[in-house]
């Protein structure tokens, strides 16, 4: 695109080149309070997995993979699968939702409001 083109199409932007500043404050607070992720940095185990499947056959599949990346050993693959065909996922604990890791931590204050 010739230097014109884009004069004729982007004269603001192309003002701020040639000047050095911009026509729009973009500036932002560097130290503004960012949103904790509750669980940012967290390595989920094969628990974790299993409790958000729907079907023991989800559950059985996050079994084998986790197994056979070594993820999980032999005995222990073993185990959750006896338990899964003895007592169902209900065994592993209440079903997590697929943005459970996604929820920012709740300051005192806003529990404060719910009651």
């Amino acid at each position: 695109m010739e230097k014109k083109q884009f004069r004729e199409k982007y004269p603001n932007l192309a003002q701020e080149i040639d000047t050095g500043k911009s026509l729009v404050d973009i500036d932002f607070d560097e130290d503004e309070e960012k949103t904790e992720r509750k669980y940012a940095g967290y390595d989920p185990t094969a628990l974790d997995f299993i409790r958000r499947c729907k079907t023991k056959e989800q559950a059985d599949e996050i079994i084998n993979y986790l197994e056979k990346r070594k993820e999980l050993q032999k005995a222990e693959a073993d185990e959750l699968r006896k338990t899964l065909k003895k007592s169902g996922l209900k065994a592993f604990g209440p079903a997590k939702g697929v943005s459970h890791y996604e929820k920012p931590v709740r300051k005192e204050e806003e529990m404060d409001k719910e009651f």
